[in-house]
């Protein structure tokens, strides 16, 4: 069917004015992040004056932005992959076995996403706080507290994405499996992970990304050797002075990682979701 020339040229209008929403942000951002200080302070200007790349020096020094980046690498990358693979456990006893309370579960799961984080953020403080009196289990300030508290987050979301993503593959291929001698366990490891693939991977950039810009519990559950980068990176702003083109700067480089990563997983992201959203 033939697009009226009206359509077009709106589709172009449109699509033009979305691209520049989008990239003018990071255009501010990355001209901020190579001005001197003063520059960025006063009057804004399109085009700068004057160029330097010593805020992409100096954030190094300024805050450990190093090991700011070493924490949230650490505790994302490893609540988001136990989370996944708790999920992906739970999920295929949700999408393959009958068993009573199942949908009183699933419904449970799902309906923990209703609840604002700040709910919780007293009790795991209180949790931890006991534990370690009790214990001396420390987990209050620590990596292994932080991971624990973002997958009370990421694992619901999880098993109900991943549920959902398991219903779409048919239970077929695990009869055949169990026909050809396989036990469930090994149909599952040999025959459903695999056909998974799409849906893990969307599930576990999903659970990186949420919990890679998470600041509420990384703000009250962290100290000065744990800090995440969404809270550490507050130490470029003091008493006496904001320094914005290190802000600007440590944002960037912090950004290209996490922005890399999911572009060469996009068309996982894609088939996942859309999968996903299909029972």
């Amino acid at each position: 069917m033939h697009e009226p020339a009206w359509f077009r040229w709106a589709r172009v209008v449109v699509l033009t004015l979305l691209g520049l929403f989008a990239i003018l942000p990071v255009y501010v951002m990355l001209t901020a992040s190579l001005k001197p200080l003063p520059d960025v302070e006063g009057a804004f200007r399109w085009i700068p004056s004057h160029l330097t790349l010593s805020p992409f020096v100096d954030m190094w020094r300024t805050i450990p932005l190093l090991t700011y980046l070493e924490n949230s690498l650490i505790v994302c990358s490893i609540a988001s992959v136990a989370s996944v693979i708790v999920a992906l456990l739970a999920a295929y006893a949700i999408s393959r076995y009958r068993f009573r309370g199942r949908q009183v579960f699933s419904i449970t799961i799902l309906s923990t996403q209703m609840f604002p984080g700040i709910l919780f953020l007293l009790p795991l403080f209180v949790i931890f706080v006991n534990l370690s009196q009790t214990t001396g289990i420390n987990l209050y300030g620590s990596r292994t507290g932080l991971i624990i508290t973002y997958m009370t987050f990421t694992l619901p979301f999880a098993i109900w994405m991943l549920a959902a993503y398991l219903d779409t593959i048919p239970r077929e291929l695990d009869e055949a499996a169990t026909v050809d001698g396989t036990g469930p366990l090994g149909a599952f490891i040999r025959v459903v992970i695999p056909a998974a693939i799409p849906g893990i991977v969307a599930v576990l950039i999903y659970a990186f990304m949420t919990a890679w810009s998470e600041m509420l519990f990384a703000s009250v559950l962290t100290n000065d050797s744990t800090r995440t980068l969404a809270v550490g990176l507050q130490g470029y702003a003091t008493q006496n002075q904001v320094y914005w083109n290190q802000i600007m700067a440590a944002s960037l480089t912090v950004s290209v990682p996490i922005v890399v990563g999911f572009l060469l997983l996009q068309r996982f992201l894609v088939a996942g979701m859309t999968a996903g959203s299909v029972k």
